[in-house]
């Protein structure tokens, strides 16, 4: 029996009881059965405290909610919302027990406020907590993108800052908002409800480890897996397991290429060789084209002169185009080799880059790594033809096609030129430039002078089609012979005469007079008819050395001809004077 007095206990929901003494009591144990539910609520009432987590039973499921069952003489109602799953089903049923958060012991209904999000939330902090404590790995959902990085549904909301999202800064945050990640927890704060992640420590952690694992197998010649992990203009890094290498654009592949994205892509899983390996500066150097066969150990039995093969044009350079025989193997066509009769000033007149063309095999050079191609030599040589069809000494009709300081070229046969020389063109005229007497278009007659087939040259002359008027005049002025002419030119060293048309002969100074001549203008004038004697011919030089002092002496006989040997032999100023006069570009005195 209790003795003592209780004065007032209150049990929520269930009213007061009071008693004032053994009687009130033992009236009370009659009802025994309730008593004990009654004290059953009013223990649970004391350990049950708001703002906690509590074990409670699915009472029922109604449109309007989930109630609760705590243990107290009430239920409690949470939204359904709170119990569906991804696809809006509810979760739960009756009899199930669940945990859930007790906010108040009653609203304005009467009712207890429970909430299971509160709940889960409160559990979820308690594992962040022992997570970050113990450096544990926690799983999320990339949500969306906030300032600085990126905001991570691992149970609660948390942060990841952009730098430590990867190994390397990510360009593209979009592209990650949805997947389901590992973290590590850098920093918590309950009260805050501050989370920070980081899955960068998880990626170094990895890389470290793979990186004593490559460390093992990394030496030269070793074949190993990679990741293509960035591309460069001068090639592609190569993350081998937490150490990269770098694997140039020249060792990518025996072919040409012009930028590494032809062949590789971000991402991409690839075996490389190792070329070369720096321990102390950790410095990897890989090959792609070193897993392949080098397709020039089977070029020289492949490409061997004189034949004919198919190729692309892949560039073009001022002398000439290179053109792929197949991955790996390029030769050259030299712009000289590309035609037989057009002069092309780049290959561009002739082919571009793309093109599928035939090519013969010229030459080939192992060690080197050349092969030198041609195109004419699939076409017959049209200079072998012009040389049967022309000889020399022929006498052909052309049109003058163009027309240079040096001389005039005319066409012979298409693409083939023939040049009449500027000093062909007349035996006695003095032409400074052949634009001043023919113009393109002309139709001229020529002889052909030379026919050279392997320096591709057609020489012709306009000259030559008349009788060489010094050839006559050696034959009618021969030494010693007496003649006289008209003087054409006075200088200070002599005056010329003309012996016939087109040709003239020299006077030196000291054979104007028997007596000693300064200045020759005061012996002779322009145009004046003098007489005089043949000293000597040159016909090589094409020259005359007349002597007006030899006649006035009137030497004849051996006297004569001992003059004129005399003269030959003291004089030789004279074929210098001669050549200056005469502007002769062989003698560089006629520069003075």
């Amino acid at each position: 029996m209790v003795t003592q007095q209780i004065q007032d206990v209150k049990v929520s929901g269930v009213g007061v009881i009071k008693w004032e003494d053994d009687s009130d009591f033992d009236d009370l144990l009659e009802t025994s059965k309730e008593f004990e539910e009654l004290l059953s609520h009013a223990e649970n009432q004391v350990n049950v405290k708001e703002g906690s987590i509590v074990t409670g039973t699915v009472s029922r499921v109604s449109d309007d909610g989930i109630f609760i069952d705590i243990g107290l003489k009430m239920e409690g109602e949470v939204p359904r919302e709170e119990f569906k799953d991804l696809d809006g089903k509810i979760t739960v049923k009756a009899g199930d027990q669940v945990e859930v958060y007790l906010d108040r012991f009653e609203n304005n209904h009467g009712n207890l406020v429970l909430s299971r999000e509160r709940a889960e939330m409160l559990r979820a902090w308690d594992r962040f907590s022992k997570a970050f404590e113990n450096g544990e790995i926690v799983e999320g959902i990339i949500m969306s993108r906030v300032k600085g990085g990126l905001a991570v549904d691992i149970g609660v909301k948390a942060f990841l800052p952009g730098s430590q999202i990867d190994l390397r800064p990510v360009k593209n945050l979009d592209k990650l908002i949805g997947e389901k990640l590992q973290f590590k927890i850098i920093k918590f704060n309950k009260k805050r409800g501050n989370v920070v992640l980081s899955r960068r420590v998880l990626l170094e952690q990895d890389r470290d480890k793979l990186r004593a694992t490559t460390l093992e197998n990394l030496k030269e010649g070793a074949i190993l897996k990679g990741v293509v992990k960035n591309i460069t203009d001068y090639g592609a890094f190569i993350d081998l397991g937490g150490i990269d290498g770098l694997l140039h654009i020249t060792d990518m592949s025996w072919g040409r290429i012009n930028h590494p994205s032809q062949i590789f892509d971000v991402g991409m899983e690839i075996e490389v060789k190792v070329l070369s390996y720096d321990e102390q500066k950790r410095r990897v150097s890989l090959g792609y084209k070193q897993l392949q066969i080098d397709p020039w150990k089977e070029a020289a039995a492949k490409y061997v002169p004189n034949t004919i093969v198919k190729g692309k044009v892949v560039s073009l350079t001022d002398y000439g185009a290179f053109v792929e025989l197949e991955s790996g193997i390029e030769g050259l066509i030299h712009i000289s080799e590309m035609t037989w009769s057009k002069r092309i000033k780049h290959p561009s007149k002739i082919v571009n880059v793309g093109d599928e063309i035939d090519v013969m095999i010229l030459g080939i050079n192992e060690e080197d790594r050349k092969i030198s191609l041609g195109m004419k030599q699939i076409e017959p040589n049209p200079w072998e033809i012009v040389k049967e069809k022309y000889h020399v000494s022929d006498v052909i009709r052309g049109t003058i096609r163009n027309i240079t300081d040096f001389g005039i070229f005319i066409g012979i046969e298409e693409g083939i030129d023939g040049l009449i020389h500027i000093s062909d063109i007349s035996w006695t005229e003095r032409i400074k430039h052949p634009g001043d007497i023919y113009k393109k278009g002309d139709e001229i007659e020529a002889k052909i002078l030379q026919i050279d087939t392997e320096g591709e040259k057609f020489s012709l002359g306009i000259k030559q089609l008349t009788p060489d008027p010094f050839i006559e005049a050696m034959s009618k002025f021969a030494a010693g012979t007496q003649a006289s002419g008209k003087v054409t030119k006075i200088a200070d060293f002599g005056v010329f005469v003309e012996l016939m048309s087109g040709v003239e002969g020299m006077v030196h100074v000291s054979e104007l007079d028997v007596n000693e001549v300064k200045n020759p203008s005061e012996i002779v004038k322009e145009g004046d008819s003098i007489e005089f004697i043949v000293l000597a011919t040159d016909s090589e030089e094409r020259k005359f050395n007349l002597s007006r002092r030899a006649l006035l002496k009137k030497l004849e006989g051996d006297d004569l001809k001992n003059y004129i040997k005399t003269a030959v032999e003291t004089k030789t100023s004279f074929a210098e004077a001669f050549s200056r006069a005469k502007g002769s570009k062989d003698d560089p005195s006629s520069e003075d």
